[in-house]
């Protein structure tokens, strides 16, 4: 995989704010060496935030994100103010860009507040310093640059990969439940609900990381899974699975076969798997017209049997015998106020950042709310949740609760 290629929940997200009119796109153009943002001396030129993939040595691939101007007016305003503050749950390093000849306004200064107590890295660009006499020195978080003449941009781009680069290093997808020379059989059903010609993306990265590890790959179908474990010398290290076949696979799998899903590897890899873990049994306490939230971290196109609005929804009616009020999201539609509802059901967040996916699994703790996962879900209602949370070594005292 190019880093082109690298998908966006994998990039370091680099986020710049600032009032209209300080210079925040031309910066953001000047940063990417592209024409990303557009800009003008009319204020409130930015209305969206706007998304650029690029590459920024030595860190590696990033996705910069230019936001609308933090001091916004009117109703409409209000709507791009808030969207500003949104993209401050998927932010890694924020870049705050002020302009050189004025102190911090108000805005300015509770963003910044706003980005201190989030514990989120950042940087102060005092943009335009062309037009000043003489420039300050550089400090540690604080930088005078020229968008217009380039001064300090290339410093400007070494302080950001170094203060992105500071955060905590990702944990293993895999890798750490395998050793060199384990072999991984990942189970991944074809049906009408997997894409054409590939597989999805847990699944590409799962394999990469066993590679990684020193480990083997062997990938089949669930169809295929009894003859596939009979062939192998020996027992497989771990079988991970689609979450869906949870029912069929766990009947295949010899009980001293570690098992568990992609979907349960991504809610370790991305968050708090101790919170959606105990977040699922939440499932068991719903009655008649309860709201359930089912989110998603992208969009795409349903089908019949979408599992999100199709076949969660049927499970969790099957098993539970109540009939609960259901509500759907993705895509950046997360709501901020998640007390109308009894629980939240999240997909793996494969397309969503680590820092977005806990800010929504903090979100719902925080408001009382409890929050699991597809695959952790799927396996509750399966029986069969102990299991697939055994191979993870964190997870003890949580399964003797279980």
């Amino acid at each position: 995989m190019s880093l082109n290629d690298t998908p966006s929940g994998e990039r370091v997200h680099i986020a710049f704010f600032g009032r209209r009119n300080a210079g925040k796109s031309s910066l953001v153009n000047a940063f990417t060496g592209q024409d990303l943002a557009i800009v003008s001396d009319v204020k409130g030129t930015t209305t969206d935030p706007v998304y650029k993939a690029m590459e920024l040595l030595p860190l590696g691939p990033v996705e910069i994100i230019d936001t609308p101007g933090i001091d916004d007016e009117g109703a409409l305003g209000q709507l791009r103010v808030q969207k500003t503050r949104q993209v401050l749950n998927k932010t890694d390093l924020a870049i705050l860009a002020a302009d050189a000849a004025q102190p911090l306004g108000r805005a300015e200064e509770e963003l910044l507040a706003l980005i201190k107590d989030r514990g989120i890295p950042y940087l102060l660009a005092w943009n335009k310093a062309d037009l000043l006499d003489s420039v300050p020195e550089t400090e540690e978080n604080a930088i005078w640059v020229s968008a217009l003449t380039g001064f300090h941009i290339r410093e400007l781009k070494e302080k950001a990969a170094a203060l992105a680069g500071r955060e905590d290093p990702k944990r293993p997808l895999i890798a750490d439940l395998l050793a060199p020379g384990d072999t991984a059989v990942l189970v991944v059903p074809i049906d009408k609900a997997a894409p054409k010609g590939r597989l999805i993306l847990p699944q590409q990265q799962t394999i990469r990381d066993a590679l990684e590890a020193g480990a083997s790959a062997l990938v089949c179908r669930d169809t295929e899974l009894a003859e596939t474990l009979k062939a192998l010398r020996r027992p497989p290290r771990i079988v991970v699975t689609d979450s869906q076949a949870f029912g069929r696979v766990a009947k295949i799998v010899p009980p001293e076969v570690p098992l568990t899903s992609f979907s349960i590897l991504m809610a370790r890899y991305k968050g708090d798997l101790a919170l959606t873990a105990a977040g699922a049994r939440a499932v068991y306490g719903l009655r008649d017209g309860d709201k359930v939230l089912v989110a998603e971290g992208c969009t795409h196109h349903r089908q019949c049997e979408d599992i999100g609005t199709v076949k969660l929804p049927r499970w969790i009616r099957e098993k539970t015998g109540v009939q609960p009020d259901f509500t759907f999201c993705s895509g950046r539609d997360y709501p901020d106020d998640l007390t109308p509802y009894r629980l939240v059901v999240h997909c793996g967040g494969c397309t969503l950042g680590g820092r977005e996916m806990k800010y929504r699994q903090r979100a719902a703790a925080d408001q009382g709310v409890p929050i699991t996962n597809y695959g952790i879900l799927i396996a509750s209602l399966n029986g069969i949740l102990p299991r697939t949370l055994a191979p993870f070594p964190e997870m003890g005292d949580l399964l003797k609760t279980e």
